[in-house]
């Protein structure tokens, strides 16, 4: 049996009426630059976060920097990121002149830990950068408390996290902004690149329309030197129509997570995912951690699983970075999971038997 890690194909077989009439009506309307399937994906999106604001732009790093940008953090200042994410959160810092400051993730979440946050803080601390890694959002709650306390902005990296909530409030309303990604793979994913910011930051939603504009309200009369990041109608229009039936596909994601997190503990010495009571996950990624990672990928690969890595080296050992001088051992439970981690196919097209085969070739790789 071939189980793939996400099937694209099985999404757009369900809903293939609506992507197609999507794609007519936008291609009909002759307007194919912002405009009204821009907007109203934007109020759609900005209801169903709950916040007054969402910013169509080109894709998630371009959200995360934008943000920088438009509040103002640059060259001088410190932004705190975690040292256990893709390493699209760190060029968002790195392309607003910032300084990169990482933190260490909770070993049970793999999120950003709040108790190491105040030992990182300086002077030049503007922001704190927590990611919503694998669909759990980060311990908010904390984060935001130390700060307020420290008078910081909160943007969440919520890329993973599309309908993720913390204490009953969701993703993309948790902090001062956050941003997000509609990469193919994700939760509620685009066909090609796409991304937003939400917030209820009125000047901030303002600036950002700004900036994703070429730095322009009226055409060919531009306030600042702004950026070509605009969200694509063709790609509104799919995304309105995906986020009809997003809390449905992630309410599948929960239940085969639930079905795995029952029958593959105490399998093979895993170590399974750990959500915290305050957080209702989507299940971007269903995590586990394990010694015997090569051994166990190729064998799920020889049945015909597919599992990947996320992320099988940090972004403080990519040669991208090699000029901030981090040896390995420098953040040791990033490396750690790097070394440990896979991920599982949980995408909402898995069927009842390909996962019930899954499990039965843990229990073979096990005996």
């Amino acid at each position: 049996m071939n189980v793939p890690f996400l099937d694209l194909n099985a999404v757009y077989s369900e809903i293939r009426d609506e992507l197609d009439e999507a794609y007519k009506r936008v291609i009909a309307s002759g307007r194919y630059i912002l405009g009204e399937e821009v907007d109203t994906f934007e109020n759609e999106f900005a209801t169903y976060c709950g916040v007054r604001h969402c910013i169509g732009v080109a894709n998630g790093l371009d959200a995360l920097h934008l943000i920088l940008r438009a509040y103002d953090i640059g060259p001088g200042d410190e932004v705190i990121v975690p040292s256990n994410t893709y390493i699209g959160t760190w060029l968002a810092v790195s392309y607003s002149g910032a300084t990169i400051v990482p933190v260490e993730p909770d070993r049970q979440t793999y999120n950003l830990d709040p108790d190491r946050l105040e030992h990182a803080f300086t002077k030049r601390t503007k922001a704190i950068m927590p990611v919503h890694l694998y669909g759990q959002t980060a311990d908010m709650g904390a984060i935001n408390e130390i700060a307020d306390k420290y008078g910081l902005k909160v943007i969440e990296d919520a890329a993973q996290a599309q309908g993720s909530r913390f204490k009953g409030r969701a993703a993309g309303a948790l902090g001062h902004a956050a941003g997000f990604s509609f990469y193919p793979g994700k939760n509620l994913g685009a066909f090609g690149d796409a991304g937003a910011v939400t917030t209820d930051d009125d000047d901030l939603a303002d600036r950002l329309r700004v900036l994703r504009n070429y730095g322009s309200r009226e055409k060919y009369y531009n306030q600042e030197k702004g950026f070509n990041s605009r969200l694509d109608p063709l790609q509104a229009a799919f995304l309105r129509v995906k986020l009809s039936h997003l809390d449905e596909w992630n309410d599948r994601r929960k239940r085969l997570a639930e079905f795995y997190t029952q029958t593959l503990e105490g399998v093979a010495d895993l170590r399974l995912p750990c959500v915290l009571a305050a957080n209702d996950a989507i299940w971007h990624c269903y995590v586990v951690q394990t010694k015997q990672r090569q051994q166990l990928q190729e064998f799920l690969k020889d049945a015909g699983i597919d599992t990947l890595i996320h992320y099988p080296c940090p972004p403080h050992l990519q040669p991208a970075y090699a000029e901030l001088g981090h040896s390995k051992g420098a953040f040791p439970i990033a490396e750690s999971m790097a070394d440990e981690v896979l991920s599982l196919p949980i995408g909402p097209h898995v069927s009842e038997e390909q996962s019930h085969y899954l499990v039965d070739t843990f229990a073979a790789f096990a005996s």
